[in-house]
């Protein structure tokens, strides 16, 4: 069985399985929750070997998961005590963004310029935020990935960032910035990420 950090075939598969249902789920415009992102690191570990089972699908902070502190290189994630307060308002303010853009551009409408760069900017801050408050113990990355392809996908955009490995090109730079609370690098990535595939 291979281990939940390992680029394993499960891996891939749980993936483009968790994709495809968001793919579903933007073509109808659903709701984007941290009840979705749970489910998605659950989906995401299936099969997979986990050395704390405990952690999977629950957030730090909740019982079992009130000491645990992750971050990336020196760079620590929002303390456990604060994790639920911090997704709460990551939520919310998803959420607000969201349904702005989808009166602005409801599915039968393609995006113009605007448009474009208010789904990039929105990608580019759910990914930075979600990296920035760290709430899994594991898989922060890959969810983060998810969250800016799923906003992606519900504005007709291929999923551009790619899950697994790690995307290269200036993300691991501007993921370090994003723990500082700086998304525009990451807003610059996603540009060119899309631009590629477009």
């Amino acid at each position: 069985m291979a281990g939940w950090d390992e680029d394993s075939p499960q891996l891939f598969e749980n993936l483009t399985k968790i994709l495809r249902e968001i793919r579903d789920g933007a073509k109808r415009r659903d709701a984007l929750t941290l009840e979705s992102a749970r489910g998605w690191h659950r989906d995401a570990m299936a099969g997979l070997e986990v050395p704390f089972p405990e952690c999977v699908g629950k957030y730090r902070g909740e019982a079992g998961l009130t000491e645990i502190h992750v971050g990336i290189g020196t760079a620590e994630g929002v303390p456990p005590t604060q994790v639920a307060a911090q997704l709460k308002a990551f939520e919310a303010r998803l959420q607000r963004a969201l349904a702005v853009l989808d009166r602005l551009y409801p599915r039968d409408r393609e995006l113009d310029a605007d448009g474009l760069a208010a789904a990039i900017d929105a990608a580019a801050w759910a990914h930075a935020e979600w990296v920035r408050i760290h709430p899994f113990a594991n898989g922060n990355g890959r969810t983060a990935r998810l969250w800016a392809n799923a906003v992606f996908m519900r504005y007709g955009l291929p999923p551009a960032v790619r899950l697994r490995p790690r995307p290269d090109g200036g993300y691991a730079k501007a993921a370090a910035q994003a723990m500082r609370g700086n998304w525009r690098p990451t807003a610059t990535v996603f540009r060119e990420m899309l631009e590629s595939v477009l």
